[in-house]
Protein backbone atom coordinates (compact mmCIF):
# COMPACT_ATOMS: atom_id res chain seq x y z
CA UNK A 1 0.00 0.00 0.00
CA UNK A 2 1.42 3.16 -0.76
CA UNK A 3 1.97 6.40 1.18
CA UNK A 4 1.22 9.42 -0.95
CA UNK A 5 1.83 12.93 1.28
CA UNK A 6 -0.21 15.79 0.16
CA UNK A 7 0.75 19.20 -0.79
CA UNK A 8 -2.18 21.81 -0.76
CA UNK A 9 -1.24 24.69 -2.07
CA UNK A 10 -3.47 28.30 -1.58
CA UNK A 11 -1.60 31.76 -2.67
CA UNK A 12 1.43 29.87 -3.70
CA UNK A 13 1.70 28.36 -0.03
CA UNK A 14 1.82 24.79 1.77
CA UNK A 15 -1.26 24.94 3.66
CA UNK A 16 -3.70 22.84 5.59
CA UNK A 17 -7.39 22.85 6.23
CA UNK A 18 -10.35 21.49 8.58
CA UNK A 19 -12.73 20.08 6.71
CA UNK A 20 -11.96 22.16 3.94
CA UNK A 21 -12.84 25.11 6.02
CA UNK A 22 -10.89 28.20 4.48
CA UNK A 23 -10.88 30.46 7.91
CA UNK A 24 -8.90 26.95 9.46
CA UNK A 25 -6.26 27.32 7.14
CA UNK A 26 -2.52 26.87 8.71
CA UNK A 27 0.43 27.75 6.53
CA UNK A 28 3.69 24.99 7.11
CA UNK A 29 5.48 26.48 4.68
CA UNK A 30 5.92 29.33 2.33
CA UNK A 31 8.30 27.20 -0.08
CA UNK A 32 6.25 24.46 -1.49
CA UNK A 33 9.28 22.95 -3.72
CA UNK A 34 11.29 22.57 -0.72
CA UNK A 35 8.23 20.96 1.24
CA UNK A 36 7.55 18.47 -1.93
CA UNK A 37 11.59 17.96 -1.99
CA UNK A 38 11.39 16.74 1.65
CA UNK A 39 8.68 14.25 1.28
CA UNK A 40 10.95 12.80 -1.43
CA UNK A 41 14.10 12.96 0.41
CA UNK A 42 12.23 11.56 3.59
CA UNK A 43 10.95 8.61 1.55
CA UNK A 44 8.29 8.68 -0.32
CA UNK A 45 7.44 7.78 -4.04
CA UNK A 46 4.16 9.80 -4.76
CA UNK A 47 3.05 13.04 -4.03
CA UNK A 48 -0.77 14.48 -3.88
CA UNK A 49 -0.89 18.41 -4.79
CA UNK A 50 -4.58 19.88 -4.47
CA UNK A 51 -4.88 23.64 -5.62
CA UNK A 52 -7.44 24.67 -3.23
CA UNK A 53 -7.77 27.88 -5.31
CA UNK A 54 -8.61 26.01 -8.36
CA UNK A 55 -10.98 23.72 -5.98
CA UNK A 56 -12.83 27.12 -5.29
CA UNK A 57 -12.32 29.13 -8.47
CA UNK A 58 -13.00 26.40 -10.65
CA UNK A 59 -9.65 26.67 -12.39
CA UNK A 60 -6.05 25.70 -12.06
CA UNK A 61 -4.42 28.84 -10.03
CA UNK A 62 -0.85 27.72 -8.95
CA UNK A 63 0.39 26.04 -12.48
CA UNK A 64 3.92 27.37 -11.95
CA UNK A 65 4.53 26.57 -8.58
CA UNK A 66 3.27 22.70 -9.59
CA UNK A 67 5.36 23.08 -12.79
CA UNK A 68 8.77 24.07 -10.48
CA UNK A 69 7.67 20.45 -7.92
CA UNK A 70 7.38 18.43 -11.02
CA UNK A 71 10.94 19.63 -12.33
CA UNK A 72 12.27 19.41 -9.06
CA UNK A 73 11.50 15.62 -8.13
CA UNK A 74 12.47 12.46 -9.41
CA UNK A 75 8.92 10.80 -8.28
CA UNK A 76 5.43 10.92 -9.47
CA UNK A 77 3.07 13.62 -8.95
CA UNK A 78 -0.87 13.54 -9.21
CA UNK A 79 -2.80 16.61 -8.71
CA UNK A 80 -6.58 17.98 -8.49
CA UNK A 81 -8.75 21.18 -7.85
CA UNK A 82 -10.60 23.00 -10.54
CA UNK A 83 -9.40 20.83 -13.38
CA UNK A 84 -12.88 20.77 -14.89
CA UNK A 85 -12.12 21.02 -18.50
CA UNK A 86 -10.38 18.83 -21.22
CA UNK A 87 -8.14 21.91 -21.53
CA UNK A 88 -7.19 21.87 -17.94
CA UNK A 89 -6.15 18.58 -18.20
CA UNK A 90 -3.73 18.67 -21.11
CA UNK A 91 -1.92 21.31 -19.42
CA UNK A 92 -1.57 19.66 -16.67
CA UNK A 93 -0.46 16.81 -17.58
CA UNK A 94 1.74 18.59 -20.02
CA UNK A 95 3.60 20.24 -17.37
CA UNK A 96 4.82 16.65 -16.14
CA UNK A 97 2.39 15.68 -13.78
CA UNK A 98 1.59 11.68 -13.41
CA UNK A 99 -2.41 11.64 -13.00
CA UNK A 100 -4.68 14.36 -12.79
CA UNK A 101 -7.68 14.11 -10.51
CA UNK A 102 -11.31 15.14 -11.80
CA UNK A 103 -13.66 15.67 -9.08
CA UNK A 104 -16.63 18.29 -9.55
CA UNK A 105 -15.87 17.34 -13.31
CA UNK A 106 -17.19 13.88 -12.28
CA UNK A 107 -20.53 15.14 -11.44
CA UNK A 108 -21.41 17.64 -14.11
CA UNK A 109 -19.53 16.19 -17.01
CA UNK A 110 -19.81 12.65 -17.35
CA UNK A 111 -18.38 13.10 -20.92
CA UNK A 112 -15.46 15.13 -20.64
CA UNK A 113 -14.57 12.16 -17.64
CA UNK A 114 -14.69 9.47 -20.58
CA UNK A 115 -12.95 11.63 -23.35
CA UNK A 116 -10.18 12.14 -20.72
CA UNK A 117 -10.18 8.58 -20.15
CA UNK A 118 -10.49 7.72 -23.68
CA UNK A 119 -7.18 9.41 -24.68
CA UNK A 120 -4.88 9.57 -21.28
CA UNK A 121 -6.13 6.03 -19.71
CA UNK A 122 -5.01 5.47 -16.15
CA UNK A 123 -3.44 9.05 -16.11
CA UNK A 124 -7.25 10.12 -15.06
CA UNK A 125 -8.20 9.05 -11.91
CA UNK A 126 -11.69 10.50 -10.17
CA UNK A 127 -11.29 12.26 -6.61
CA UNK A 128 -15.00 11.10 -5.23
CA UNK A 129 -15.62 13.66 -1.88
CA UNK A 130 -18.57 12.61 0.89
CA UNK A 131 -19.98 14.30 3.35
CA UNK A 132 -22.07 11.85 5.15
CA UNK A 133 -22.50 9.89 2.58
CA UNK A 134 -23.45 11.89 -0.33
CA UNK A 135 -21.43 13.33 -2.99
CA UNK A 136 -19.66 16.80 -2.25
CA UNK A 137 -18.27 19.18 -5.34
CA UNK A 138 -16.85 22.85 -5.46
CA UNK A 139 -14.45 22.47 -3.03
CA UNK A 140 -16.48 20.55 -0.60
CA UNK A 141 -19.10 23.86 -0.87
CA UNK A 142 -22.01 22.06 -2.40
CA UNK A 143 -23.19 18.38 -2.25
CA UNK A 144 -25.32 16.81 -4.78
CA UNK A 145 -28.10 13.99 -4.38
CA UNK A 146 -26.28 11.59 -4.50
CA UNK A 147 -24.31 8.85 -2.37
CA UNK A 148 -20.23 8.17 -3.13
CA UNK A 149 -21.47 4.29 -3.80
CA UNK A 150 -23.86 5.43 -6.60
CA UNK A 151 -21.27 7.73 -8.14
CA UNK A 152 -18.32 5.03 -7.54
CA UNK A 153 -20.31 2.56 -9.95
CA UNK A 154 -21.19 5.32 -12.58
CA UNK A 155 -17.21 5.95 -12.52
CA UNK A 156 -16.58 2.47 -13.00
CA UNK A 157 -18.43 2.32 -16.02
CA UNK A 158 -16.90 4.96 -18.04
CA UNK A 159 -13.64 3.29 -17.42
CA UNK A 160 -11.68 5.32 -15.11
CA UNK A 161 -9.50 3.12 -13.09
CA UNK A 162 -8.81 4.51 -9.62
CA UNK A 163 -10.81 6.83 -7.51
CA UNK A 164 -9.22 8.83 -4.64
CA UNK A 165 -12.22 8.88 -1.70
CA UNK A 166 -11.77 11.47 0.74
CA UNK A 167 -14.52 11.89 3.75
CA UNK A 168 -14.67 15.82 3.90
CA UNK A 169 -16.21 15.51 7.78
CA UNK A 170 -12.59 13.89 8.60
CA UNK A 171 -10.29 15.75 6.63
CA UNK A 172 -7.73 17.71 8.32
CA UNK A 173 -9.31 16.43 11.55
CA UNK A 174 -7.46 13.14 13.01
CA UNK A 175 -10.28 11.69 13.81
CA UNK A 176 -9.92 8.66 11.74
CA UNK A 177 -10.21 7.60 8.61
CA UNK A 178 -13.65 6.25 7.02
CA UNK A 179 -12.66 2.81 7.10
CA UNK A 180 -16.71 1.17 6.57
CA UNK A 181 -17.50 3.65 3.16
CA UNK A 182 -13.66 2.92 1.66
CA UNK A 183 -14.11 -0.38 2.19
CA UNK A 184 -17.69 0.14 0.49
CA UNK A 185 -16.25 1.83 -2.47
CA UNK A 186 -14.04 0.02 -3.31
CA UNK A 187 -16.94 -3.06 -2.97
CA UNK A 188 -19.24 -2.04 -5.18
CA UNK A 189 -16.73 -0.14 -7.65
CA UNK A 190 -14.33 -2.84 -8.40
CA UNK A 191 -11.87 -0.45 -8.72
CA UNK A 192 -8.62 0.53 -6.86
CA UNK A 193 -9.05 3.23 -4.22
CA UNK A 194 -6.87 5.65 -2.38
CA UNK A 195 -7.84 6.27 1.03
CA UNK A 196 -7.78 10.22 2.30
CA UNK A 197 -8.89 11.64 5.40
CA UNK A 198 -8.27 11.69 8.73
CA UNK A 199 -5.59 9.22 9.23
CA UNK A 200 -4.40 9.94 12.85
CA UNK A 201 -2.36 7.38 14.07
CA UNK A 202 0.05 4.13 12.94
CA UNK A 203 -3.15 2.29 14.60
CA UNK A 204 -5.34 3.52 11.70
CA UNK A 205 -2.52 2.57 9.30
CA UNK A 206 -2.57 -1.16 10.47
CA UNK A 207 -6.51 -1.07 9.91
CA UNK A 208 -6.13 0.57 6.15
CA UNK A 209 -3.51 -2.28 5.47
CA UNK A 210 -6.69 -4.42 6.09
CA UNK A 211 -8.69 -3.14 3.11
CA UNK A 212 -6.20 -3.78 0.68
CA UNK A 213 -7.76 -7.04 -0.20
CA UNK A 214 -10.56 -5.01 -1.08
CA UNK A 215 -8.54 -2.87 -3.55
CA UNK A 216 -7.67 -0.10 -1.44
CA UNK A 217 -4.07 0.43 -2.57
CA UNK A 218 -2.87 3.82 -1.45
CA UNK A 219 -3.40 6.67 1.46
CA UNK A 220 -3.08 10.26 1.48
CA UNK A 221 -1.55 11.52 4.32
CA UNK A 222 -1.60 15.35 5.51
CA UNK A 223 -2.58 16.89 8.65
CA UNK A 224 -0.90 13.73 10.41
CA UNK A 225 2.24 14.22 9.00
CA UNK A 226 2.65 17.87 9.01
CA UNK A 227 1.40 17.89 12.94
CA UNK A 228 3.67 15.18 14.11
CA UNK A 229 1.23 12.66 14.67
CA UNK A 230 2.48 9.79 12.29
CA UNK A 231 6.07 9.99 11.13
CA UNK A 232 6.54 9.47 7.84
CA UNK A 233 9.29 7.06 8.02
CA UNK A 234 6.58 5.05 10.04
CA UNK A 235 3.78 5.20 7.67
CA UNK A 236 6.46 3.68 5.29
CA UNK A 237 7.56 1.02 7.62
CA UNK A 238 3.94 -0.18 8.58
CA UNK A 239 2.17 0.29 4.45
CA UNK A 240 5.21 -0.24 2.43
CA UNK A 241 6.69 -3.19 4.15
Amino acid sequence: MLVIPALDLRDGLCVRLVQGDMSSEIVYSDEPVQMAKQWEEMGASYLHIVDLDGAFTGTPQNLEIVKDIVKNLNIPVQMGGGIRSYEAVKKVLDLGVDRVILGTAAILSRELVAQCVQEFGEKIAVGIDGRDEMVAIEGWEATVEMTVYDLAQKIAELGVKRIIFTDTRRDGTLRGPNLESTKKIAEVSALKVIASGGVSSVEDLYKLKELEAYGVDGVIMGKALYSGAVHLKQALEVLES
